[in-house]
């Protein structure tokens, strides 16, 4: 194999790379892993593991779809249970994805603030306009290849957990034995695992995924390349979540120090690795909430294409699919307009993590029933392993969805 064949074929799980990072450690998900490490130690470490087994689950579904089919999940939802179903559909994944588009760009000024001093809100039209600029002008491989692999500099939390004075023991004892800890009471618990749950599997992850497939170009000699994005990237995404909140359970649990800034995030990486871990963090935060920014905007303007019929995608010019195009911008500036009445993007994401728990059923649902139709995918539809899994995890969304607004008003976002 030549070393090009060899570089290309690395690159070919950037997409999962990317969709994994966009989900588990967007600017939310970093604060709300690290805020249950501290509060909870590691007794929400199942949460991520069963996260991590459903998104999994089904993003292989959607990406078999797309690599079968060559179109994406979301346009054979509509062609296949209507508009009245892909309407609903779209509006409970559109709200979620704008709203925490803002959050994403929030998140970057977050980062950025940390790196400069500078205040986030200052930088956030900026942020904004080099999004816009970013995915009008450049390649969808070279975005995704960017920041998905420099997305990667996360593993510094995974290097300061080995280096942090840890008690394995300890840290065995809490994730083997869930519960609240002294201090906290079950409402809480459940409320932020319901959170972590619905964040492990936002919906616009799959839409991004399916999406960035037909942008790929894949066929069905790409289904293992879709499988390796899946299983490679996912569990790579769900280690980074595990290393921030272990980090933060190693380092502010014992002494009772909550976690509700980016900053805080990053001390342990500082603890263990000094001025050199401080700036991985940084940059981490930075590639990893540019990513998911780049993914949400996409998203949002892919799936309101895609149900209407337009032209779309970073494969044409943008004169040929303007109306793409201009959605892409609205959700953006949107996101901006948002962040400039002052909302703080952190607890922005905490809502948004409550309404993607409500409006999983509604994304997922269709997802199996066209993952089962044999006038798309003829005998590669799913087996009885995906549809065990596929059942098992609409029980769970289904409960988490009924779950997630009652948790909310009982203990005022997890407050207690």
């Amino acid at each position: 194999m030549s070393r090009g064949a060899g570089l290309k074929r690395v690159l070919a799980v950037a997409l999962g790379i990317l969709t994994a990072i966009g989900g588990f450690v967007d600017i939310g998900d970093i604060v709300a892993n690290a805020e249950s490490g501290a509060r909870f130690g590691l007794a929400h470490a199942w949460v991520l593991a069963v996260g991590v087994l459903g998104i999994c689950a089904y993003a292989e579904m959607s990406g078999r779809v797309t690599a079968v089919s060559g179109r994406p999940v979301f346009d054979l939802v509509r062609e296949r249970l209507g508009p009245r179903v892909a309407l609903a559909n779209l509006a409970g994944s559109l709200v979620v994805t704008v709203l925490t588009l803002g959050a994403e760009i929030g998140g970057v000024g977050l980062a950025l603030q940390l790196a400069t001093s500078v205040d986030y809100l200052l930088w956030v039209p900026l942020v904004g306009a080099v999004l816009w600029l970013a995915l009008w002008r450049v390649k969808f491989s070279a975005l995704e290849n960017l920041f998905g692999l420099t997305g990667l500099v996360l593993i510094v939390f995974v290097v300061a957990l080995l280096r942090l004075p840890a008690d394995p023991g300890e840290l065995w004892r809490q994730a083997s034995h869930p519960g609240p800890p002294a201090g906290e009471d079950w409402g809480t618990y459940w409320f932020m695992a319901v959170a972590l749950f619905a964040s492990a599997m936002t919906p616009y992850e799959v839409f991004f995924f399916s999406s960035g497939g037909v942008e790929e170009r894949w066929s069905s000699r790409d289904l293992l390349t879709s499988r390796v994005n899946v299983f490679l990237g996912f569990p790579l995404g769900g280690l980074l979540a595990f290393a921030l909140m272990a980090t933060a359970a190693t380092v502010f649990q014992p002494v009772g120090v909550g976690v509700d800034a980016l900053s805080q995030v990053a001390l342990p990486a500082a603890i263990a690795l000094g001025k050199l871990g401080l700036a991985a963090a940084i940059l981490g935060f930075f590639a990893a909430t540019f990513g998911a920014a780049m993914e949400t905007a996409l998203s949002s303007a892919y799936t309101v294409a895609q149900y209407f019929g337009w032209a779309w995608g970073k494969l044409r010019r943008p004169r040929e699919d303007a109306r793409f195009h201009t959605v892409l911008m609205l959700s953006i500036l949107v996101g901006v307009l948002l962040l400039l009445t002052t909302i703080d993007p952190i607890q922005l994401t905490e809502y948004t993590l409550v309404f993607s728990a409500v409006a999983l059923p509604l994304t997922y649902l269709p997802i199996l029933v066209v993952a089962n139709d044999r006038g798309y995918l003829g005998n590669r539809v799913n087996g009885r392993l995906a549809n065990t899994f596929g059942l098992l995890y609409l029980v769970v969304v289904l409960v988490a969805a009924a779950a997630a607004i009652p948790l909310m008003i009982v203990t005022r976002m997890g407050g207690g």
